[in-house]
């Protein structure tokens, strides 16, 4: 007796015979068909225990496909399989009622294992939503076997309540992880909230979150609500949760635990319904063992590990990431760009110490000032090229020569729009690019003293450690 049916539909040949080849051997009886229209009749026929189909056919896309054949047979489970290896596609395919979602090239054990999964534990997937919604962008890039496994989970989420704990390097994108968790699931309706723990004064951090009442502290001189009112119905995303302080996570783990908290100087517990997902660029269980991070807190955090690869690890998704940086630039009014061969190379090459946000700066600089529409690897080499060591002069000196560099800047930005006449919003399109390096360039002339660097910019110290901290700069320090 066979282990099952399985009906595969696929217009590619060869996938149809290494399939065939493989569910055969493993004990299944399988039927092939390389059109929507053969599968759906075999479907409404009441043929096959598991379907088995790539998302472009023919005659019909399988998501067009998918809901029909969720209404018809509900509990029948069907596996997607797709060469456009998008995150969209994983939300698509799970929207759709899809039992599992595999991208192209596949791993045939993988395979093997998840229809014995679906055979042996037929699950009612959840209903169809038949509304596309329109997608102005693609919110995660990447096809690299790591992005594509965080996609799979991402989407298997998306009708959950789970708590989920983002670990990653500073600028591998935890928050955009976080919006997509919130912006494409079952609380897309209610507010996101972030909070960053580490930009927040410690003896803040508890009223920050639950809020306080009128005269609970010195200078409290009116009820103010907190983020967890404030995200109620929604999601939470607590950033950098490895900076919360001690009494602030007792709190915290009240709330997970109970699903209420008080006010600080308040006494009436308030019911609340809000999502939590944290991020951490720290290993919370270093934390655990030097007493700085409660072990329940963190189980109660970590019921779903997602951990997000650092760029050097995907350097795969480079060019779709480059060029997906372009596109959003060009939509911000920057003239297009692309690479040539050897600019690709040496970017491949590069370390990317801050990530994918590291990246992103570099294509909006590279847009923005360099009037080239193909960009070369000597103007790569250049721009990746380590700070220069400051070795004499006075920093004034240094940072004054940044003048001569916002003259180029300014001139190359104007030149690139018709009639030298840029669209609205310049002003902060010119500080977001120029901020960086400027903030950089300092920091380099005073050798990465972050004092001296505020007193020389005019900035108050605390500013510039957040923008060091929001910008991920990286403060270089030389000795001398």
């Amino acid at each position: 007796m066979p282990a099952g049916s399985i009906l595969v539909a696929d217009d590619d040949t060869a996938i149809r015979t290494v399939l065939n080849q493989a569910l055969s051997r493993a004990g299944y009886e399988v039927r092939l068909t390389g059109n929507a229209a053969t599968l759906w009749r075999w479907v409404s026929q009441g043929e096959g225990d598991l379907v088995i189909t790539d998302v472009v056919m023919p005659d019909e896309n399988a998501f067009d496909l998918l809901p029909r054949i969720k209404k018809m047979r509900p509990n029948l489970p069907v596996i997607v399989m797709s060469a456009q290896n998008t995150f969209m596609t994983a939300i698509r395919a799970s929207e759709r009622g899809a039992y599992e979602y595999l991208p192209k090239p596949f791993d045939l054990k993988e395979l093997i294992a998840i229809v014995g999964r679906a055979l042996a534990e037929p699950k009612e997937r959840v209903a169809s939503n038949d509304d596309d919604g329109e997608f102005d962008s693609i919110p995660l890039v990447g096809r690299s076997p790591a992005m594509q496994e965080i996609f799979r989970v991402l989407a298997r989420l998306m009708q959950t309540d789970l708590t989920v704990m983002i670990s990653g390097e500073s600028g591998t994108g935890k928050e955009l992880v976080a919006r997509a968790l919130h912006d494409y699931g079952k609380r897309r309706n209610g507010p996101f909230v972030a909070v960053n723990m580490a930009a927040i004064p410690r003896d803040l951090i508890e009223s920050e979150l639950f809020g306080h009442e009128r005269g609970a502290f010195t200078g409290a001189n009116a009820r103010a609500t907190g983020r967890f009112e404030q995200a109620e119905g929604g999601t939470l995303f607590l950033d950098e949760i490895g900076d919360m302080p001690m009494e602030a996570q007792t709190r915290l783990l009240r709330v997970l635990q109970q699903g209420e908290y008080t006010t600080v100087g308040g006494r009436t517990p308030i019911k609340t319904d809000v999502r939590i997902v944290a991020a951490s660029n720290k290993d919370l269980r270093i934390l655990i063992q030097q007493g700085l991070f409660r072990e329940d807190l963190f189980f109660r955090l970590n019921v779903v590990p997602l951990r997000l690869p650092p760029l050097r690890e995907r350097i795969e998704d480079l060019p779709d990431l480059i060029r997906h940086f372009f596109a959003l630039a060009e939509k911000d009014g920057l003239p297009p760009k692309k690479l040539d061969a050897l600019a690709l190379e040496r970017m491949k090459q590069h370390r990317w110490p801050g990530n994918v946000r590291e990246l992103e700066n570099l294509a909006r600089r590279l847009a923005a000032l360099y009037p080239q529409d193909v960009i070369t690897g000597h103007v790569i080499d250049g721009e990746l090229a380590p700070p220069a060591v400051v070795s004499g002069g006075s920093a004034a000196t240094t940072v004054d020569n940044l003048g001569g560099a916002v003259e180029v800047y300014l001139s190359s930005h104007f030149s690139g729009f018709p009639n030298g006449v840029p669209p609205p919003g310049l002003y902060h399109r010119i500080l977001r690019e120029i901020e960086v390096p400027l903030l950089t360039a300092a920091l380099a002339a005073t050798r990465g003293n972050q004092i001296r660097a505020a007193d020389l910019l005019g900035l108050n110290r605390n500013t510039l450690r957040k923008k060091i901290r929001d910008l991920d700069i990286q403060v270089y320090r030389t000795g001398g």
